[in-house]
Formats: C-alpha cells, sequence, structure tokens
C-alpha cells in the first residue's frame, strides 16, 4: 500500500496551505485516515482524522483552522490549512488503518488521534511557517 504526501512548503505566518495524499485504491475504501505532524524533539501529534463514514476529529491545535476531507473520485486525502502560525512548523505525514478503525473510532469519540492506531504511514511533507 502506498501514501504520498504532497503540498508542502513555506508560508508566512497568518496564510494557508493545502496538503495532499494521494493513496492506492486497495488503501481507500473502508479505510480509516489522519494526518500528524511532527517536528524534531518532539513527540508525533495528531492533526486531524477521518472516519469510513466521515466523521472527523481534530487535535487541539487544528481545531478552527484547519479542515480535513478527501476525494473519493481521486483517491485523495486532504488538508486544508488556514491561520498558519510558526509553531505550526513540522513534517506533516498521512496515516491508514484498517482492521484498527474500531479503535480509532473510540479513540476518536474521545477526542484522541494516537499515533499508534494508524498501520500505513507516507514519507510526509515539510510545512514552514515563516514568523
Amino acid at each position: 500500500e502506498h501514501l504520498a504526501e504532497s503540498g508542502g512548503g513555506t508560508v508566512q505566518a497568518g496564510g494557508s496551505l493545502r496538503l495532499s495524499c494521494a493513496h492506492s485504491g486497495q488503501l481507500y475504501s473502508g479505510y480509516c485516515m489522519a494526518w500528524f505532524r511532527q517536528s524534531p524533539g518532539k513527540r508525533r501529534e495528531g492533526v486531524s482524522a477521518i472516519d469510513t463514514d466521515g466523521t472527523t476529529t481534530y487535535g487541539d491545535s487544528a481545531k478552527g483552522r484547519f479542515t480535513i476531507y478527501q476525494d473519493d473520485d481521486k483517491n485523495t486525502l486532504y488538508l486544508q490549512m488556514s491561520s498558519l502560525k510558526h509553531e505550526d512548523t513540522a513534517m506533516y505525514l498521512c496515516a491508514a488503518e484498517h482492521f484498527g478503525c474500531p479503535a480509532i473510532r473510540a479513540n476518536q469519540a474521545l477526542g484522541r488521534i494516537p499515533s499508534g492506531d494508524y498501520g500505513y504511514w507516507g514519507q510526509g511533507t515539510q510545512v514552514t511557517v515563516s514568523a
């Protein structure tokens, strides 16, 4: 299975970016998807997740500023980011999981997005927000 992120880059604080995660057809139907981010020396942080029924969850840092959505025809997951801050600077990674979706749903109901719930990962795309 293959996940490929794109759309990262350097943007000024207050700007916007849209990240994309293209995935193979098999890795789409019936899979829970999510975006994570990681900065050097910091733990991987769950940014946003979307369930197979479209239910979304956002980490505290993303609420009100980021939107996760997917295009079924293009087999692509997106993360629209706006009002970017310097502290949003990180490597952003796309993740997917199939058999573990029930556990993911339980965590999403509690507002949690643990990285350990996901079995498939992309290589990441770097986002840098200049102050």
